[in-house]
């Protein structure tokens, strides 16, 4: 048996801001027998030729467009377990919004690590993705020393710029 295995990791964000964030995390991705998970936008599809299998894209969806985001998100949850049972990974780890909360669930639920490091753009509050990963999360990262007053539990570990 190889003791040397890397873990497995899900890197998962949405789209814009937060896929960026996530995308400075790249020198990670070499420790790790890494997948990536985004929404399916115009922006994204260009990522498939660069991480071909290592990718998986999840409905492009909107809160601000409740009807149908509520069936998307239903999607989402459903394809996310289903990546997650495919991808079987050690760890989660999310740059946040909408898109990740409920892969950090699964991966909690099935006793994996969770690591959730908030958003650059926020400086003086919460986002909900935090607020519900929060409690759950095995690592919280914030990246200003203002957060640490909204997330007491949280390490600062600076920007990931």
């Amino acid at each position: 048996m190889n003791d040397k295995r890397l873990k497995k990791a899900i890197f998962i964000s949405s789209t814009g801001g937060h896929l960026v964030e996530l995308m400075q995390l790249k020198p990670l991705f070499s420790k790790f027998d890494y997948h990536i998970v985004t929404e399916k936008t115009g922006s994204t599809k260009s990522l498939k030729d660069t991480y071909k299998e290592r990718i998986d894209y999840l409905v492009f969806g909107t809160r601000e467009k409740k009807i149908s985001y509520i069936f998307k998100f239903g999607f989402n949850c459903l394809k996310s377990l289903w990546i997650f049972l495919k991808k079987r990974p050690d760890v989660v780890i999310t740059t946040g919004t909408h898109t990740a909360v409920p892969l950090c669930f699964i991966a909690h639920l099935f006793g994996k690590k969770v690591v959730f490091i908030e958003t650059y753009a926020n400086i003086t509050t919460r986002t909900k993705s935090g607020n519900f990963v929060y409690k759950i999360a095995d690592l919280f990262i914030v990246q200003w020393p203002e957060m640490l007053e909204l997330y007491p539990n949280a390490i600062c570990l600076g920007g990931v710029f």
